[in-house]
């Protein structure tokens, strides 16, 4: 039974998966003739108009610069965070950790109007500036509660010698639980790059010009009122998703490592 549900699950995964990148390299009509059909007639034309009509690569640079902005940022802050909260007493610690998870609780829906109008009154519209600080402060909440499920696991033996040998709690943060905490920092990176480059909200909330588009919102593109272009959205998807590939494929060891760690206190 088990292997039937896996089989499912990877056929529900895999053949959407085949039909993008096979549509990525046909035409239209072949597309529309065979939708689920290998491509008979491969070419890279789709390619060479996305990455250069479409100004795909500079496209892509905005999201570049955006995530990796924002991705060490919110790593930064949230293990600032979470080392408080692992650190503080009892009550301090459950007080700072439920004002993070209020940030978790409220849509992001519901504050879109206040921030559309504090963001056009500093200025911060059509800025990847403006990006880069929504995105920080919106997953700061979840950069915060995955590291301090960790940090908490801890044993507090670790802060005792550090003190003992006259380090600070500067000190103790960077030489002790930054480096403890790593294969926790690795998954909450790839969690944080996964929800930052896959953002449409909010460049299609805060970003009118052209050239500061994000990939998310350049796909959006593709898709008109009465006509799709499905062979040019296929493949500024598969585009789009290199990247993240890249990145799990790198950091794979390390996110389960990272999301197994604080199950269980040794």
């Amino acid at each position: 039974m088990r292997r039937l549900i896996l089989g499912v699950y990877a056929t529900l995964i895999v053949v959407p998966l085949l039909v993008i990148v096979g549509g990525s390299l046909k035409t239209t009509p072949d597309l529309f003739a065979a939708p689920f059909g290998p491509p008979t007639d491969p070419t890279l034309d789709n390619y060479a108009t996305v990455l250069a009509e479409q100004d795909l690569l500079g496209v892509l640079g905005n999201s570049v610069l955006v995530v990796s902005v924002s991705v060490p940022l919110t790593l930064l802050l949230g293990s600032l965070a979470a080392y408080a909260v692992a650190r503080l007493p009892r009550w301090p610690s459950r007080l700072l950790f439920g004002i993070f998870a209020i940030g978790l609780a409220v849509p992001a829906q519901a504050v879109m109007i206040p921030q559309y109008v504090q963001f056009e009154r500093l200025g911060l519209r059509n800025s990847l500036t403006g990006l880069i600080l929504v995105n920080v402060v919106v997953t700061l909440p979840v950069a915060v509660f995955i590291l301090a499920g960790f940090m908490r696991t801890l044993p507090g033996e670790l802060y005792e010698a550090a003190e003992i040998d006259g380090a600070g709690p500067w000190a103790t943060f960077w030489r002790i639980a930054v480096p403890v905490s790593a294969p926790s920092l690795a998954a909450t990176a790839i969690f944080l790059l996964v929800m930052h480059w896959n953002d449409l909200l909010y460049p299609l909330l805060f970003i009118d010009e052209p050239g500061k588009r994000t990939l998310p919102l350049a796909l959006l593109g593709f898709q008109g009122e009465y006509l799709t272009d499905y062979p040019l959205l296929f493949t500024g998807v598969v585009v789009a998703s290199l990247p993240m590939v890249l990145a799990y494929a790198f950091l794979q060891r390390h996110f389960v490592a990272g999301i197994t760690a604080g199950a269980v206190k040794g």
